[in-house]
Order: C-alpha cells, then structure tokens, then sequence
C-alpha cells in the first residue's frame, strides 16, 4: 500500500495505539520488521503545525452536505451533531487541508429560534474530519428542542431534538424505533423517510450502518441516472479515508439524514461498519491480528467522527467503550450492549453448524466479563418498569430445521449459549419481570418469546425479543421466505417471522408494551409505501407477545 505523508502519519497513529492494546514486547514479537521499525521511529511524536483559522467566509460551498443528529438524551442534556462537508466525495470534505473551522451552534424551543434560544461555538478540527460534537447541558427533561449550526454565511437544516424524562418521573408513555442493517448498493433508504414522520421519542440503531463492500459507480440496486458514484467507493473500506468517504456516501442519502434530523439516536454497532463478522481481534480472513487492530482502529475512530456520540464514546487507538446505559425515569431503563468488540471467535468456524463442546464451552463470552458485570448490576439497580436491551445478534435459539439433525448459526448467541445462559440468569436473580431485547442484524422481523428452557417448549416465557428487520440490506425481501415453514416449525417461541424491509417501533406504557412491524414493498425503487406488517403486545409482569 503506497502511504502519502497524512496516510503516513495515521498509520503510524494507529500503529502505536495498537501496540498500547498489545503490550510493546507482544506487538514487537508478531508484527514483523517492518512494522516494528515504524512502530520505533514513531513511537515519540514529532508533533505538527497548528490547523490554520479558516474563515467561514472562504467557505463558498454548502458545508452541511450531511446534515445534522442528536443522540444518547439526557434529563438535562443534549448531544448535537454536524460534519463540514462542502464536498463529501473527497478527502477532507473538500475544505483546504490542515484547517479548522469555528462552528456556531443554537437551540431553542421553537424551529424559528424566538423563544428560549441558547447560543455557543464548537471548533471543527481536521483531525476529526471537522466534525462536531455539542453536549448542551442545562435544558428541561422531557422537552422537545430544535437546533441548527451555522459557520459563514450558511444554515444547516433544522433538527429536533428530545431530552429524556426526569430520573423519578413517571411518564404515561415511551415511543420508540429500532432500525438496523443499511446497504447502500441493495436499495434506496425509503423507510427512513416515513421514520422521520413518526412521533418518537428515541431511535435505536442496532448496527451495520454502513457495509465494508466496494460499491460500483452506479450505487448497485439504486437507479441512478443523472450521475455515476466516483471510483474512492469501488474499493472495501481498509483505511480511514476509506472509512470516512462511506459515512459520507451513506449520510448524503436525504432520507437518512430526514430521519435523524426529526429524532434523537442512540447508536451502538455490529461487524460491518468494520468487516464482516469479525469476533474482538480476529478478522473474517486470515490476516494478522495486530494488522486487523489497525482496520478496526480506522473503522472506531471514523465512526466515532459520524455519530452522535458523547465524549466517554471517543475511540482510543482500537478500544472505544460503545456500551452504555440511558434511563427514561422509571418507566424504561435501556442497556446498550456492544457483542463485537469482547467476543470469543466464532465456533467450528462460523456460519450455520450443529452445536457442540466448543460452541458450548462454559468459557465462552459475547460480551467480555467486565461488560456482562456491568449490564448484571445494572439489572440489580435498576427500578424501570421495562428493561430493554438494545443489541445486534438473535438473543433466542434458532433451529434452522424441525429435526434432531438441526443446526444454529454460530454468529449469534446461538453459538455462545453459556454466555446466554448467564445474562437471563442474572436477570431473574436481580428479579427482572419485563425483560426486552431488540435485536437487528439478519434482515428480517422476528417476536420471539425468550424462553426459560429453549428446550423445553412449555418452559416459562421470560421475556420477549423483538427483531427489526432491514432498512435495505438483502434488497426487497419478501413476506414469506424461502425458510419461512422450517424456521417456525421448528422453534414455537417464534411467534412472528416477515422478510420485507422496514422498521420496528415500540410504545411502551405503565402496563404493556406495543410493537408495531412497519414494512415498506420496496426498496429497489424509491417512493415505496409504508404498512403495518403484525402488532403484539406484551403486558407487564406477564411476558410473552400476544397479538393486537
């Protein structure tokens, strides 16, 4: 790989923060020569020049090409998101290289900012891909805000914002949707549009925001006609300009950028936004670890720049702690999990297996000890009506046919059934009644009903599982797929299985809670409409899914 002078200097970046994650001696012994003479030269930094001020009045080109976000609402806090971007097809976003720009930010309680304005500045470094990330402290819990950023003479677009409940609030009602699994190449991003009118309170999106696969010049399922992809997406993304230029190729989609515009984000991801698959430091293919920490280092760091995320967030080197916990008073407490990062390798080597000694190793973990303490004590504190779970892979088992010759994908939980067996004990030891997990990943809808005993049918039901199925990814789909008898002849706690695109919302009361699969019947061309697929709810203190 041929290396310009900034190429250069991130990878010697990140070379030293994955010899922190290592330990020297380890990173030294397993990298090779070359690597370890780069890993010397750089270790201490020879520092750069200052960014330059770069007046907003020498910005002539729209930089709000991306739009705007909030994420993670607090009672009292909001988190606010923009990146200058007059050119996001380039690197740099087409601002002059080695400059920082000086961002203002307001908010206020009206979209015409007369009433209740508050003002500040936010510098946008190139460090960061001059993105922008405002944590406004002191606002009212429970109110909606709309903010907007300005440098020069430009305006971004107007977002609207919602902070979360008081800590001992009782709200009468929580709105939420769960979204997941976005392929650029398979189709346009029509569900997010009818998101954006929804009324909700939160938007949860359960990862692959992106996808590492080179998209061609004419954007594949997506029927462009007045204009050709430049040839920087025809490539998987490896570096972090590559990583970069694909959030900036995703977020210029207007429908995505409506959706997050119109609600708050809480964001978490899975293989994609760095490659498929991958479990910690093992990669999908057989490539050295210390060379995969260096992609991973790239793809965190990147998505770290696109999201909006708060500082605790922020990457160091190929650690970031994506794992988190937001509270909506008493009504719901929602545990974040990130089962990427701390998992064990995929057992007999991935895919779709029949299980045995090592998928079923005691030993073996989704989420790394110290991220299962947190999530068990969690439980133990919390005093929420509902705890709900927001996370990537199916939590309930999967037979993939009504035979004793079944098999279960080794990717999901599935394929670490200990770990499983652990997180649903710690929840009834911590007395969890109204346990939820939403799930994304496998471009389909499921309600499962998560059972005591995945072996024995009539075992109690304690809790439920819902599954949002794709934005895009896996093209239109279809309502029943080709698996469709197998799947739910074969696991009974499967109570609603719908292949087609779309999303999932989510009311959650005092008594029960509502869900709602909302698909739309295409995506290959744009402009599908949106329908309700099935609705269930759930009441509280009985769990298990009923129809509505």
């Amino acid at each position: 790989m041929t290396r310009t002078p900034a190429r250069a200097d991130a990878y010697a970046h990140e070379l030293r923060a994955v010899a922190r994650h290592m330990g020297r001696r380890r990173f030294l012994t397993t990298t090779g020569a070359a690597a370890a003479l780069a890993f010397a030269v750089n270790l201490p930094s020879a520092g750069t020049a200052a960014a330059e001020e770069l007046d907003g009045r020498r910005i002539t080109e729209d930089p709000f090409t991306l739009g705007v976000a909030s994420g993670d609402p607090l009672p009292g806090s909001a988190l606010l998101w923009t990146r200058l971007a007059p050119r996001p097809y380039e690197t740099g976003g087409g601002l002059p290289a080695g400059t920082r720009a000086t961002v203002t930010w307001e908010l206020a309680h009206d979209e015409r900012f007369r009433h209740g304005l508050r003002r500040g500045t936010a510098v946008a470094h190139p460090e960061f891909d001059h993105s922008v990330h405002v944590e406004v402290d002191g606002l009212a819990p429970g109110r909606d805000y709309f903010y907007r950023f300005l440098v020069g003479d430009w305006s971004s677009p107007v977002g609207r914002t919602r902070t979360a409940p008081a800590p001992g609030a009782r709200p009468e009602r929580l709105r939420l949707a769960a979204v997941s699994c976005q392929a650029y190449h398979d189709g346009y991003f029509t569900a997010y549009r009818h998101l954006a009118d929804e009324d909700l309170d939160v938007v949860f999106h359960l990862g692959d925001y992106l996808y590492e696969y080179a998209v061609n010049a004419t954007g594949g399922a997506r029927a462009y006609t007045d204009r050709r992809l430049p040839d920087v997406f025809n490539r998987e993304t490896l570096t972090l300009e590559d990583y970069r230029l694909r959030y900036a190729l995703y977020k210029s989609d207007p429908d995505l950028r409506a959706a997050h515009a119109a609600h708050p984000f809480a964001v978490t991801w899975d293989d994609h936004e760095t490659e498929n698959n991958y479990a910690g430091d093992t990669p999908e293919n057989f490539v050295p670890p210390e060379e995969f920490l260096i992609r991973r280092a790239a793809a965190y760091r990147a998505y770290w720049e696109n999201q909006p995320l708060r500082r605790p967030q922020r990457p160091t080197g190929p650690d970031m702690r994506l794992y988190r916990r937001l509270r909506f008073g008493r009504l719901a407490q929602f545990d974040i999990l990130d089962t990427r990062q701390y998992r064990s390798d995929q057992a007999y080597g991935d895919g779709w297996q029949t299980p045995g000694p090592a998928s079923e190793d005691p030993a073996r973990t989704m989420t790394g000890a110290t991220q299962e303490r947190w999530l068990l004590d969690g439980w133990r504190d919390s005093r929420a009506t509902w705890n709900v779970v927001p996370q990537q892979v199916v939590l309930c088992e999967r037979r993939n046919v009504p035979t004793p010759a079944y098999k279960l994908s080794m990717d999901s939980w599935d394929g670490y059934p200990a770990s499983r067996q652990r997180i649903l004990d710690g929840a009834a030891a911590a007395g969890v009644e109204n346990l939820m997990v939403l799930t994304g990943d496998v471009h389909v809808a499921y309600g499962l009903d998560i059972k005591e005993d995945f072996r024995d049918p009539s075992s109690r039901t304690v809790g439920t599982e819902l599954v949002t199925t794709s934005i895009s990814s896996g093209k239109n789909g279809s309502e029943r797929p080709a698996n469709y008898d197998n799947l739910t002849r074969a696991n009974p706690h499967l109570r609603f299985y719908d292949g087609r695109r779309g999303y999932l919302t989510v009311t959650l009361g005092a008594d029960s809670a509502r869900a709602d699969f909302r698909t739309v019947s295409a995506v290959t061309t744009p402009g599908a409409p949106v329908s309700t697929a099935a609705s269930f709810v759930t009441e509280a203190g009985r769990p298990g899914l009923q129809p509505a």
